[in-house]
């Protein structure tokens, strides 16, 4: 599995800020025996992330792509615009748990925008910025993970589960 991180921070891009979000992503999926093939840091800038996400999409092929920062009301939080502009498709029930279980934490879970989606075979996945949001967003979404991808790149078997047999 190849895995790209994008982190849309201002102060991070500038270097004034160590991405910690980042460091976390990285410990988490580590797991799943997938290689971080791409990993940048850029300014909140719509277009930036837009050519970001394309090009680990398109021209990197990766499998997954989750992103860090930009979900929230801030002006200059527009991840979730950028990743809308490049998705084909939506897929809503990703960030709806992360919000759900987030709400058990906290109330402001809710202000949360993440979106995630698919471009072509690549799942897009928007995450917090703060580096415990992120762990308590990756915690959720992780056991969805290798199921997800192994469908949307066309290796996955049946969802199905087999009926139980009826006992007489």
């Amino acid at each position: 599995m190849k895995i790209a991180i994008l982190t849309a921070s201002d102060k991070g891009s500038r270097g004034e800020r160590q991405d910690r979000s980042a460091e976390v992503i990285k410990e988490m999926v580590s797991p799943l025996g997938g290689e971080i093939v791409a990993y940048d840091i850029v300014p909140d800038e719509k277009e930036l992330l837009e050519a970001k996400l394309i090009e680990y999409a398109d021209e990197k092929k990766v499998d997954l792509i989750l992103t860090t920062g930009g979900t929230g009301l801030s002006p200059r939080d527009v991840t979730p615009e950028a990743t809308l502009a490049v998705i084909d498709r939506v897929i809503p029930g990703i960030p709806g748990a992360m919000r759900a279980a987030g709400l058990k934490q906290t109330p402001h879970a809710m202000l949360s925008r993440a979106v995630a989606g698919t471009r072509g075979r690549t799942l897009i996945i928007n995450l917090p910025g703060s580096p415990r949001a992120v762990r308590e967003n990756l915690e959720v979404v992780l056991p969805a993970l290798p199921h997800a991808l192994e469908t949307l790149q066309g290796r996955g078997g049946e969802c199905a589960r087999p009926e139980r047999e009826k006992r007489d």
